[in-house]
């Protein structure tokens, strides 16, 4: 159970920092994806939040409602992912390089990844579902941060501009994923379905 707390802790701590590297540099560089990104790190602290009061066997109406605050802000999310990347897009705005924000989420990439195996084998270990299923959601977090980086390195590299806002709609497509099954089914998503 101790190193299912760690897990969560250390997933939190390094959102907590990620916000505010990441918004730096996306008010820096002007980039959706970034800071698509830097609020998406924000919804996940909540949800890490939601995983340590299920550790804390603290049940009932609290994650309930939680959990729907986290679904609401996913639809915000995908809501001003799609507006600013739609607008990026549509007036041909190119996003600055961002050398510190490419480091971030190649760092945040390698760790989330790392942080998705301990849960997931610690939450096997402890036959926690709720801690499984919360490794598959970090998993994903890797992914996305992976799709963000391959659209900074494009537009920084290649000078494909049009490559940042479309990272940001691949983290609209999660958004609306997470929201359905949040609002919906009352859980987050499957992130293997």
């Amino acid at each position: 159970m101790r190193r299912g707390f760690a897990l969560e802790y250390t997933t939190l701590g390094w959102n907590v920092v990620g916000v505010v590297v990441l918004a730096a540099a996306a008010l820096a560089a002007r980039s959706v994806a970034l800071a698509g990104f830097g609020l998406d790190s924000l919804i996940e602290i909540g949800a890490s939040a939601v995983v340590v009061w299920e550790l804390s066997e603290t049940h009932g109406t609290r994650r309930r409602t939680a959990l729907r605050l986290i679904g609401v802000a996913f639809v915000a999310l995908a809501a001003y992912l799609t507006a600013q990347a739609t607008w990026a897009l549509a007036v041909g705005h190119r996003a600055g390089h961002s050398p510190s924000g490419i480091g971030w989420v190649a760092a945040t990439a390698v760790v989330m990844f790392a942080l998705a195996a301990g849960k997931a084998r610690v939450g096997a270990e402890l036959g926690n579902d709720v801690l499984q299923t919360e490794s598959r959601v970090t998993f994903i977090d890797g992914v996305l941060a992976t799709a963000v980086l391959i659209g900074l390195v494009l537009n920084a590299v290649a000078g494909w501009w049009w490559a940042d806002p479309l990272a940001g709609y691949v983290l609209v497509f999660y958004a609306v994923r997470e929201a359905q099954g949040i609002l919906l089914n009352g859980a987050p998503t499957d992130p293997w379905r």
